[in-house]
Parts: C-alpha cells; structure tokens; sequence
C-alpha cells in the first residue's frame, strides 16, 4: 500500500493549533506553546524553552499522535522528563518505512548539475580521505526561495536516510571546485562523526569532528571563499 501522502499547509496548519492547545493544556494555562510543522527527517522533533512560551518543531508525522504521544511531548519537551523521549522515538521507529516512502516519492536525487557532477566529487573524496567507506546517496537540494536570504544551508546530511543534499546555489561556473569540496566533505563527516547529547543538548560538531574537518587541505581556502562570496550566494 502506498504511503498516504503529507498534509496540506491547510490541512497542517489546523492540525498544528490543535496539537500546540493539547501540549498547552496538560502543561498549565501559565504555559504558551508555539508550534510549526517541518519535514525534516533528521530532527523529528525539537524544542526552546523560553518560560512561559515552548518553541515546538515537529514532523508532521506528529500531527496525528494518540494521545499518549501527545502527553510524551508535553513531558519531554515542556517538563524535561528524558523517559519520555522513549515513548517518542517507539512512535518515530513505527513509521520509519512509512517516512521513507514519502522522501522517496517526493523527489530523487540528481547528481549532476550544470559544472559540477556530485557523484564524482563524492567518489574521489571517499576514496581519498575515508578508505571507500561513507555510504550514502548525494545530490542537489531544490532552491525553493527567491531573493535575499538571512541565512543559506550549503550542504544537509540527513543520518536516517544517509542522504547528503547540496545547495543548487554552488552549481555555478563562479563557484571553484575546491569549495564544493569542502561541503561534501564536511556533510560525510557527519557519517563518521554524528551528532551526540552533551549535558543535555545536541552538539551537531562535535571535538573530533572539527579536529578532522580541519584536515581538509583547502580548509582555509573554502572558508575564507565563503566569507568573501556569502554576500553573493545569499542572492541565489
């Protein structure tokens, strides 16, 4: 049976004031929840405590918890109870092939883009600096906004899906090799080096990835192009 497609932005945002009044009501009418909807397969779930407001980000998986879920999020994003989180990653497992459908038919990556071919550019950096052993698909990301941004994700790699996208912004003649280089090779690090709890927070960087980050012969090149070229690539 194919996997039932996401909810609409109408559907979505109905289902999101629902949630965000039942996470409300079992935390007390002192608490203020704010809560938008994504479909990030990395992060199912994140959360700011910002007393008396929670900041709530969930997959739209969650939109359609039983109410024991619903009472999981409350206790694990608004009172801090770890045990909770157990209860949430059963309700995430359960619908991992379901998750994976739906990325699958919501697009198929493309490897090759108009000056840079991401499959090679993976090959020879796994080959070169990881001993043939990252696996994962690649491709190029969809550039959805038009304009000047506030901020630009270059390259995402998804742990779930072992999946690296790049922004379709790099796929330009002006952008140099050795520059998309470097975003592989930082988003495979991700696979050697995943991100882990530290006194309670998620360090998505953490020591030893850094360390082998900066082992990358051209890393002071790559960053100094970027903080030269930022202003351009906001653009795109």
């Amino acid at each position: 049976m194919p996997a039932p497609a996401p909810p609409s932005r109408q559907q979505a945002l109905g289902a999101a004031r629902v949630l965000a009044h039942q996470v409300a009501a079992l935390l007390g009418s002192d608490v203020k929840v704010l809560l938008s909807v994504h479909d990030n397969r990395s992060t199912m779930i994140s959360f700011r405590r910002e007393p008396p407001l929670l900041r709530l980000r969930v997959h739209h998986l969650f939109l359609e918890a039983p109410h024991a879920v619903v009472e999981a999020i409350a206790d694990y994003a608004g009172r801090g109870k770890r045990a909770a989180g157990k209860l949430l990653d059963e309700y995430i497992a359960e619908r991992q092939e379901r998750i994976r459908a739906e990325a699958r038919r919501a697009s198929a990556l493309s490897t090759r883009g108009a000056c840079f071919d991401l499959a090679e550019v993976f090959d020879r950096l796994n080959q070169l600096y990881f001993q043939d052993t990252i696996r994962a698909r690649i491709g190029w990301g969809r550039n959805a906004r038009r304009g000047r941004r506030k901020s630009i994700r270059l390259g995402v790699y998804d742990h779930r899906a072992r999946e690296i996208r790049v922004h379709p912004a790099l796929d330009r003649p002006d952008v140099p090799l050795f520059f998309v280089e470097y975003i592989v090779f930082h988003e495979m690090l991700h696979q050697v080096f995943p991100s882990a709890r530290d006194s309670g927070r998620h360090v998505h960087h953490p020591r030893a990835f850094r360390d082998r980050e900066r082992a990358f012969p051209r890393y002071a090149a790559a960053l100094a192009w970027e903080k030269e070229h930022l202003h351009a690539l906001l653009r795109r």
